[in-house]
């Protein structure tokens, strides 16, 4: 009789004699270092310490701790939101006193606003009467009048506030972000990037890892769907039990560790691993991050019950959960990208956001989070101070909108050590572009890594024997917008 001890080597198989010969699907397989204790009773600090998601420190301490991007897609008008520009009431369907930018398409006279703004709070700073609700908050809020990007068209400038590059691809914010800090909370994605009703322009290079290891890249969720087997595809497993995974996962655990083992530094094999782990994990953590019902019902009232409002509310149940970067997208179906009916097209989309963003900021700073949490609040670019003229494509010959404008205009940050009440550079008269403390999208980007505690220049990753960064080789942190 042999006495020998049988020993898993005995019977080691390659992963694929392994998969043809048993039949198991890929959803089952890949149980690596983040559930390597767990998976045997125990979670050590060595199990968490080998995600490449495991929380890490910056560079020094940042007085931010997450992000919560949200992007208004298409191009909000700065001229009708957070800069007024009552001049143009006088140059009203006249040509304005200046050299013409050169505009994407032809635009005419001047075009006043049609809305009225209102100062608000102590720092009597105006805004318009489309965002009065948001308006409230205004004094822990930084204005940014002077953004200026580099061209008119969507394309480019959804990649460049993205992702800090307007043509090549490369990581997006969240991806950095999560690259840097990692996250705080393992059974949960580190980068969630919200979209209602499918993909925008560019459609996932927004919220890609490009060439850092693809565990970075942001999940995307279709938030049309309220459903949470909708919301989140494939969440739960109808056929086996949590018991009976764990029993699968316990062994494949073990042979993923073999195979892994002589392929050291595979980024792609370590990156589908951890999102195997991820999936499993999130069949008992996402039903309750998403699923807004558990919140007390004061609390969705004063969210509101739009699309824009709910997502906005699940954006603050994972970031305090320990999510890292949270990006909103609003205005995917109908942008705010408005050639013609302006005033009808902006008050709308507004309505379905102002009460959200306003019940967010009063909402993080109740729980004490707003301090180390950075909002961001923007679109790629603005919208000119003239009207544009009649041109197949880009409007039906109304006269009542306003053409792209990259040479200036707003965003706004709250939160995360920024200086609230505070107004930052300046656009022309006209609102035409920004003329003072100019502000590029790669000094917003130099400044929210700033806030986050990483020096810019030497946050890199090394690829193709160059070492790449958020800002490219540009970008200055503002420091004049920081408390």
């Amino acid at each position: 009789m042999d006495n020998h001890k049988l020993d898993i080597d005995d019977f080691a198989l390659t992963r694929r004699d392994f998969l043809q010969r048993t039949g198991l699907g890929f959803g089952a397989y890949g149980l690596g270092s983040l559930l390597g204790g767990e998976a045997f009773g125990t979670e050590t600090n060595a199990n968490v310490a080998l995600s490449p998601m495991a929380p890490k420190q910056p560079h020094f301490p940042g007085k931010a701790k997450r992000v919560i991007h949200i992007f208004l897609n298409g191009g909000l008008s700065h001229v009708d939101s957070f800069d007024p520009k009552p001049i143009l009431d006088k140059y009203h369907g006249k040509k304005l006193p200046m050299d013409h930018l050169k505009t994407e398409r032809p635009t005419g006279g001047a075009f006043r606003s049609p809305y009225t703004f209102k100062q608000y709070g102590e720092s009597g700073i105006p805004v318009s009467e489309l965002f009065e609700k948001t308006a409230q908050h205004v004094d822990d809020m930084c204005i940014i009048r002077s953004m200026h990007a580099d061209v008119p068209n969507h394309e480019p400038s959804l990649m460049l506030m993205n992702t800090g590059e307007a043509r090549l691809i490369r990581p997006s914010m969240g991806a950095w972000v999560t690259y840097g800090l990692g996250t705080e909370n393992q059974s949960l994605p580190g980068f969630v990037s919200m979209c209602p009703d499918g993909y925008p322009i560019q459609e996932s290079q927004n919220w890609q890892a490009g060439f850092l290891p693809s565990v970075y890249q942001g999940t995307y969720i279709n938030t049309r769907n309220t459903d949470l087997e909708k919301l989140i595809e494939f969440i739960k497993n109808k056929y086996t039990s949590l018991g009976d995974q764990r029993k699968q996962l316990d062994l494949l655990v073990e042979l993923n560790r073999r195979h892994q083992k002589a392929r050291e530094g595979e980024r792609d094999l370590e990156a589908r691993i951890h999102s195997y782990e991820l999936a499993y994990r999130m069949q008992m953590e996402a039903s309750d991050a998403f699923d807004i019902s558990r919140e007390p019902k004061y609390i969705r009232d004063q969210y509101g019950d739009s699309v824009q409002s709910r997502q906005l509310l699940i954006a603050r149940r994972l970031l305090e959960r320990g999510v890292r970067f949270v990006q909103v997208w609003h205005g995917q179906g109908q942008p705010w990208d408005h050639h013609d009916d302006l005033e009808k097209g902006h008050r709308n989309l507004a309505k379905e956001c102002d009460q959200g963003i306003a019940a967010l900021l009063t909402d993080l700073k109740e729980r004490g989070m707003l301090e180390d949490t950075l909002v961001l609040c923007c679109g790629e670019f603005g919208r000119t101070p003239t009207v544009e003229l009649p041109k197949a494509g880009s409007n039906q010959g109304k006269i009542n909108g306003r053409d792209h404008n990259h040479y200036g205009f707003t965003a706004w940050l709250a939160g995360g050590g920024v200086k609230g009440g505070h107004i930052h550079g300046a656009t022309d008269e006209f609102g035409f572009q920004a003329v003072e403390n100019r502000v590029h999208v790669h000094d917003l980007h130099a400044t929210m890594l700033h806030l986050l505690g990483f020096d810019h220049e030497k946050f890199t990753y090394r690829y193709a024997g160059r070492d790449f960064r958020l800002t490219d080789v540009h970008g200055n942190v503002v420091h004049d917008i920081i408390a």
